[in-house]
């Protein structure tokens, strides 16, 4: 089988990100928290670093949104009845979603404690 070239492996993978972002209510939810951090690194002004290190987790909580909702999708197309061996597989997705977003919860706090102290204190 050809590979499709390389536009149209980009056009699909953003297909799946808009698929994700019309389908999938915590993809949203997590969007949501995205821009509100898009807005907090520029009216916070934050550093180049601290910048990047929101951005890394807030991508990395997406990336894991996107994991775990294909994960379960394979597992309804394996086993469209209940099963306790594939409730456990979605169980396990659903919580590296929730380690990641409790680490970027930890990480904003880091990054974002001292410019919303620092600028309480002038």
């Amino acid at each position: 089988m050809q590979k499709p070239p390389v536009h149209k492996s980009f056009l699909n993978a953003f297909r799946g990100v808009f698929a994700m972002m019309r389908t999938e209510r915590n993809f949203q939810i997590e969007l949501v928290a995205f821009f509100i951090n898009l807005f907090l690194i520029f009216f916070l002004k934050l550093s180049c670093i601290d910048a990047a290190l929101i951005l890394l987790v807030s991508f990395a909580v997406l990336s894991a949104e996107i994991f775990n909702t294909a994960i379960e999708k394979i597992c309804d197309i394996i086993q469209p009845d209940f099963d306790k061996r594939i409730g456990f597989i979605k169980d396990i997705a659903a919580g590296a979603v929730v380690l990641m977003a409790v680490a970027s919860v930890i990480v904003g706090i880091l990054v974002y404690w001292k410019y919303i102290f620092h600028e309480a204190i002038l």
